[in-house]
């Protein structure tokens, strides 16, 4: 039977579509790495007073340098301006996150992580207690992504493509309505496991956790609510070739996320979420937005079929 020789076969095949499938899950699975690790990434001082969080781990460059020069960078210009850096890193992790998972702009996001990477790995990996090779792995894995077509499954880039090949509509919509769906499960998960707190709590129910690394963010009762409001104005953009639903899908979404910046701070988290959940907030609003100027051209350049497929001989 040919599939059950094909793992043994001279790796040399090209396979398009599967090896565009495998791509895209490799990138989005490092997006959720990066969209996990935002969530300990806390403002407003990154755990300087704490000496842990953030600022424990770049402090580690200097107590186990790895690269001496890095560590006089981090001793000296670093660390006296925590504060801004530990904005920048917050910023640079989010981007990648968001970036990687809709898959928009995913070769310059690869950059951006590969020099991430390399400056994590040079502050931790001389730690006691760390796995060097972890770090080795993120920067090829960014590599990998950086040279290949990552981009051409599941993500904005797909659809940017299409759209200079005259197929844009239609893939806007495919993308859009995949979002929506997986916006709305996100929602009604998020829902069910908020129903018997505090509607208002300032941490909300966490749709995954620490044991795998893997999360979607926390969201209370009202987050849950705003998660399913996006959903439906995605699905419903996707399905009517509706501009200004995915356009409102898409200034909802930033709000919330806005929201989550400006109160994580703070002791009262009106949606209940965290960074990873600004994050993901983030991701909706990006899908929606890149996606929406070209549904309106979809159904415009229908209607001209529809006029000209009218029109008398």
């Amino acid at each position: 039977m040919p599939w059950l020789r094909a793992p043994i076969r001279p790796a040399v095949d090209a396979s398009p579509r599967a090896s565009a499938a495998a791509l895209a899950g490799l990138r989005i699975l490092v997006g959720l790495l990066w969209l996990y690790n935002v969530s300990w990434k806390s403002p407003p001082d990154f755990g300087q007073d704490s000496g842990n969080g953030l600022y424990g781990f770049t402090r580690d460059a200097v107590d186990h340098p790895v690269f001496p020069p890095y560590s006089w960078v981090v001793e000296q210009l670093v660390l006296p301006n925590f504060t801004a850096f530990g904005w920048m890193v917050l910023v640079v992790e989010t981007l990648l996150a968001v970036l990687l998972i809709t898959g928009t702009l995913v070769r310059l996001a690869a950059l951006v992580g590969v020099g991430q990477s390399l400056a994590i790995g040079l502050s931790v990996a001389g730690t006691p207690g760390e796995w060097p090779w972890a770090y080795w792995m993120m920067i090829g894995i960014h590599v990998t992504l950086l040279f290949t077509a990552s981009g051409r499954s599941a993500a904005v880039d797909s659809v940017r493509a299409d759209a200079d090949a005259g197929r844009g509509g239609r893939a806007a919509v495919r993308l859009l309505r995949a979002w929506g769906v997986l916006v709305g499960v996100t929602g009604v998960v998020a829902l069910v496991l908020a129903v018997d707190e505090d509607p208002l709590a300032s941490s909300g129910s966490q749709l995954g956790g620490p044991d795998l690394s893997i999360s979607l963010g926390s969201y209370n009762l009202l987050g849950a609510g705003v998660l399913i409001a996006i959903a439906a104005l995605m699905l419903v953009a996707a399905t009517r070739s509706h501009r200004g639903s995915g356009l409102a899908a898409a200034g909802v979404a930033g709000v919330a996320a806005l929201s989550l910046y400006a109160q994580l701070s703070r002791t009262d988290v009106w949606l209940g979420g965290s960074n990873t959940s600004a994050a993901f907030f983030l991701c909706a609003t990006v899908v929606s937005a890149a996606t929406a100027r070209l549904l309106v051209t979809s159904s415009a350049a229908e209607g001209a079929r529809q006029d000209g497929s009218a029109s008398p001989a």
